[in-house]
């Protein structure tokens, strides 16, 4: 049995797509997972699965999900490894990490796409693309800010979700 962190994407906000965490964790215990546990309401889950193809892990949660909920959730599968990997790699200094948000991206991007993408300027923000994860921090907050992570799925061709400094760290605490 392997352990996983499992990230969904935009669950519970603004009243769309709701998901009580109770009922996906007795939906992901049913569906053969074990020891499911699920982490604040915005779709954090540290689970373990038989499968070490993540691949196939995230096809049965959205398959699932679907099935139970009546809509599509983009699930992103990581495994502790991965996400400390990500977590130690963030660019900024201590102080701009701890505000800072990791955008994880489903695919590493073509780097051309990278290029492009790194045009991109805000006053006040700044980002770093660095394998399957872009940086992210802003001087005035994540609700202040001009970035967007739609625009940036767009031009990286791939999904993404973000997490905060606090709730990487809870994660990785929650699936040691």
């Amino acid at each position: 049995m392997g352990i996983y962190i499992v990230l969904l994407k935009g669950i519970n906000v603004g009243g769309h797509k709701k998901v009580p965490m109770a009922d996906l964790r007795n939906l992901l215990t049913t569906s053969g997972f074990k020891n499911v546990k699920t982490y604040i309401q915005s779709g954090n889950v540290i689970l373990e699965s038989a499968t070490k193809d993540i691949a196939r892990i995230e096809s049965d949660i959205t398959a699932v999900i679907l099935k139970h909920f009546g809509f599509e959730v983009s699930v992103l599968v990581k495994t502790r490894v991965e996400l400390e990997r990500i977590f130690k790699a963030s660019p900024f200094s201590e102080e701009k990490k701890k505000a800072s948000y990791f955008i994880m991206l489903h695919k590493t991007p073509d780097a051309d796409l990278v290029r492009e993408a790194s045009e991109k300027v805000y006053e006040g923000e700044a980002y770093h693309i660095i394998n399957d994860c872009m940086y992210w921090y802003c001087e005035k907050g994540f609700g202040r800010a001009k970035f967007n992570v739609n625009l940036f799925e767009r031009k990286l061709n791939t999904i993404a979700t973000a997490r905060n400094y606090n709730t990487m760290l809870k994660l990785l605490s929650l699936s040691a």
